[in-house]
């Protein structure tokens, strides 16, 4: 919905356009007392995640990065240990594992236990001693392959030890440890899952919504579409390295998964002391040259055999191999050859072993990245080492939202505190504010702090809720006013308005005031309430302490002589009011357009579907500032006012993965842009297809949901369809169905819009009333009919829907159908009751 394209005169809210954060925004307009907390799934997800995610999310970085310490920990190793595990190539044949053994055996005074051999040519064997009593399991050491002897111990090792206890127990004892590491992985789970639900779009096809990064985007924006994108892009990768970490942290889960394998089950562990073994007896050594050479011999095409030599006579020695073409490094075979004649007792080839004993096998190679070969343990490294990276922007994120959270409560709290050491003297200083969205109240809080640390007894009050007869007992006011519409009061002040202007006389003739008056310079009243406001009450005999101060938006300058007018009415120097970091506007792009109204007789109306950054959230009733571009996709010149952003209510929720609007497509004489509206003629015809669009969110409290069970009336017209529907799918989504809709538009034919969804609500009692209103199908009748018209006809049921506590939404043009609606509502209520409505938060509008 188009609010700005000129030359329309209609306008939104002309001030209070400043991007805040909830909190800061809300006024008792847009806070009803019936209003309270209600979470959504998704809502409750999201809070979840973050909590997840700040706290074992930080622990997980120690684990992210040891894992990918480890991934490439034999190559690191043989960089620090050259000639150790590879040695140079000799013409003489290398040593069997028999004559290995002998060797070892005699030099170092053990028995071995198990060889791994590699037939790769000059790799050293690795031999296995048998543990010692207390032992868990034996020492190890590599071998020369051509001499046997004993290599030097490789530099590191002990490191990597370390760090792989760090990874899978985090250095406490092995079985506590295990499970620890197991619940870390359960959350590192849980972040995946619930990352992948809360990012979910409207379109989940749409490749470039989940794996494009915008790295033009700043702060916030670009915090979120990084920590949203990667996190896509390591999804996969993480799912699998924690249902395979879980497999070795628990008990439980690995024994029923071996047993569904057919594993046998693995030994318990012996009564008595942790980490000793039952002494046993020295077996005689045992001559294995047979059963090597038949091996050789039955195992054509071999990379690596583990040889486990038999602890008794009689014993088979057993083969566990690695063939050439294994599909991954677990994928080994298994065979038994008797010593004494080297004849093949068993032999169990990897390809014919139990399908479940094979997919067990696999669950190493998955969590190591080796079953994809080198690709994958990249990936894996590169996964890991994200982890850091996720735990950065995820607290980034989180302590943005805390300091914006604690921003306005702190401010009110501080007004109660006083100013330290200076004590506050005569009647407050009354600082009060006119607020629609938010701008005029944070602004009128800070100044109350300021004049408080000034030493300056302060009063802050809305007018929303203030009695002009009040003003009375104060010598001095300071009033922060925002503008609405055409020089209108905001909607919660019409009362006071009104009430002062029906006051008579000089009752104020004491009073001395200074105002500070909001509005966009480009809105043709520019700052009209706070001018008719300080005119008024001159008229009543207060005294102006200062000429009212105009401030454009955000203009420095104006809230700086604001800072100084403050500072003398204080006696003190005033720190500078209303300095901000306005939010950037986001790189967002045209996702597609399509036009609604087809052959009407209207403006063309097109539904904009924009894309933009992961995580951008808004609640229903917000509105997007664009910042247009000319026919040609210039900037133009941005002082100029036919430049300046314009506001559109958003239709849809982030919920549906897409930001919508409904844009009215505004003609006019001219050839600047073709005789077409800056903003609109840019998004529903010039702009191209993927086209970026610079945008920012805005809050709307004066406009916000009612996520209550109570009665909501939506009433609009043409393009104010948008702020309306975006309610609608919220009441939908929360299970509330007590709603009623009034739409107009021209004719059924060919301006029916969004009518198959607005069709579908009503047959599913979402709705439980739609009224959709087509002026132009009655004019062959004589006879006209607008919403308003429908309303009037309908004042019994609208009286008891009222009475049930109904909260009334208005959105579209001020001129025409809003008027109407008010002149309806106060028709019915009186003045008074129409003036309890806004004051009670009941009667919202969202016009231009």
């Amino acid at each position: 919905m188009t609010t700005s394209s000129l030359p329309q005169p209609q306008l939104r809210a002309s001030a209070d356009e400043a991007p805040e954060t909830r909190q800061q925004q809300r006024t008792p307009a847009a806070n009803p007392p019936q209003r309270r907390w209600h979470w959504s799934w998704k809502q409750v997800w999201f809070q979840l995640h973050w909590f997840i995610g700040i706290t074992a999310g930080t622990v997980l970085v120690i684990i992210g990065l040891s894992g990918a310490t480890l991934a490439f920990k034999d190559e690191l190793l043989d960089v620090m240990n050259p000639g150790v595990r590879h040695v140079a190539l000799e013409t003489r044949a290398p040593l069997t594992p028999g004559q290995l053994s002998n060797i070892a055996a005699a030099e170092h005074g053990q028995r071995v236990a198990s060889i791994t051999m590699y037939a790769e040519a000059g790799a050293a064997p690795r031999l296995f001693f048998a543990p010692k009593n207390g032992q868990r399991r034996g020492e190890s050491i590599y071998v020369h392959p051509y001499t046997g002897a004993t290599q030097p111990a490789l530099t590191g090792a002990g490191f990597f030890e370390w760090t792989e206890s760090l990874h899978r127990w985090l250095l406490l004892p092995r079985d506590p440890g295990r499970q620890v590491a197991g619940a870390l992985a359960l959350c590192l789970l849980g972040l995946a899952l619930s990352g992948l639900y809360l990012r979910w779009p409207r379109r989940p096809l749409d490749w470039r919504t989940w794996l494009t990064f915008d790295p033009a985007l700043k702060g916030r924006s670009f915090l979120w579409n990084l920590h949203a994108v990667a996190g896509t892009w390591c999804l996969v990768v993480y799912v699998a390295l924690t249902l395979t970490g879980i497999y070795w942290s628990y008990d439980v889960v690995r024994d029923n998964i071996d047993a569904w394998a057919g594993k046998p089950p693995r030994m318990a562990q012996a009564p008595g002391k942790k980490g000793q073994s039952k002494e046993k007896k020295e077996a005689p050594a045992v001559d294995i040259s047979l059963a090597w050479s038949s091996f050789q011999q039955h195992a054509p095409g071999w990379t690596l055999a583990s040889v486990r030599l038999p602890t008794r006579a009689g014993e088979a020695v057993q083969f566990t191999w690695l063939a050439s073409d294994a599909p991954h490094e677990r994928a080994r075979s298994r065979m038994s050859i008797a010593a004494v004649d080297g004849a093949v007792t068993e032999n169990e080839p990897y390809s014919q072993q139990a399908l479940g004993a094979r997919l067990v096998n696999i669950i190493y190679p998955l969590h190591m990245g080796t079953y994809f070969g080198l690709p994958g343990r990249i990936i894996v490294t590169l996964a890991s080492l994200g982890l850091p990276l996720f735990a950065i922007t995820g607290w980034m994120l989180y302590l943005g939202r805390r300091k914006a959270k604690r921003a306005v409560q702190a401010q009110r709290a501080m007004l109660g505190a006083g100013a330290p050491g200076q004590a506050n003297t005569g009647l407050p200083t009354l600082v009060a504010y006119a607020s629609q969205s938010g701008q005029a109240e944070r602004l009128a809080l800070e100044s109350a702090r300021a004049l408080q640390q000034a030493g300056v007894a302060v009063d802050v009050q809305s007018l929303d809720q203030f009695d002009p007869a009040q003003l009375r007992q104060y010598e001095r006011a300071l009033i922060v006013a925002s503008t609405f519409g055409e020089g209108e009061a905001p909607d919660g002040t019409r009362r006071f308005a009104r009430l002062l202007q029906a006051t008579s006389g000089t009752p104020l003739a004491g009073l001395e005031f200074g105002m500070l008056a909001l509005g966009d310079r480009h809105y043709s009243a520019f700052c009209g309430f706070g001018h008719a406001l300080a005119q008024q009450l001159q008229a009543l005999g207060a005294t102006p302490l200062f000429p009212l101060i105009e401030v454009d938006k955000h203009d420095p300058a104006a809230l700086a002589d604001w800072s100084t007018a403050l500072a003398r009415c204080s006696g003190s120097a005033i720190d500078a009011i209303g300095v901000q970091e306005e939010a950037s506007y986001a790189e967002w792009r045209l996702a597609r357009r399509v036009l609604l109204n087809p052959g009407s007789q209207g403006g063309e109306l097109h539904e904009i579907t924009l894309t933009g950054p992961a995580g951008a959230s808004w609640e229903a009733g917000a509105l997007a500032e664009i910042i247009p571009c000319n026919a040609d996709g210039s900037d133009g010149d941005a002082g100029n006012a036919h430049h300046a952003p314009r506001s559109y209510s958003i239709a849809s929720l982030p919920s549906d993965g897409e930001l919508q609007l409904l844009v009215r497509q505004e003609r006019h004489a001219g050839e600047e842009n073709q005789g077409h509206g800056l903003g609109s003629g840019w998004l529903t015809r010039f702009a191209p297809l993927d086209a970026a669009i610079r945008l920012r969110l805005q809050a709307n409290p004066a406009f916000a949901p009612a996520l209550v069970d109570v009665p909501c009336i939506y009433i609009g017209n043409g393009s104010g369809l948008a702020g309306l529907r975006s309610h609608l799918r919220a009441r939908q989504r929360a299970g509330l169905a007590r709603n009623w809709l009034l739409f107009g538009e021209r004719q059924q034919a060919f301006d029916s819009v969004c009518g198959a969804e607005l069709q579908g609500w009503l047959d599913a009692g979402h709705l439980a009333r739609l009224d959709r209103v087509f002026s132009r199908d009655g004019a062959n009748a004589g006879k006209r009919e607008y919403v308003q018209d429908r309303l009037r006809a309908n004042a019994g049921t609208l009286r008891d829907w009222l009475a049930q506590g109904a909260i009334v939404y208005v959105c579209g043009s001020l001129q025409g159908m809003a008027a109407g609606i008010d002149a309806v509502l106060q028709e019915m209520l009186g003045q008074e009751g129409l003036d309890a409505l806004l004051a009670a938060g009941r009667y919202r509008r969202d016009v231009y």
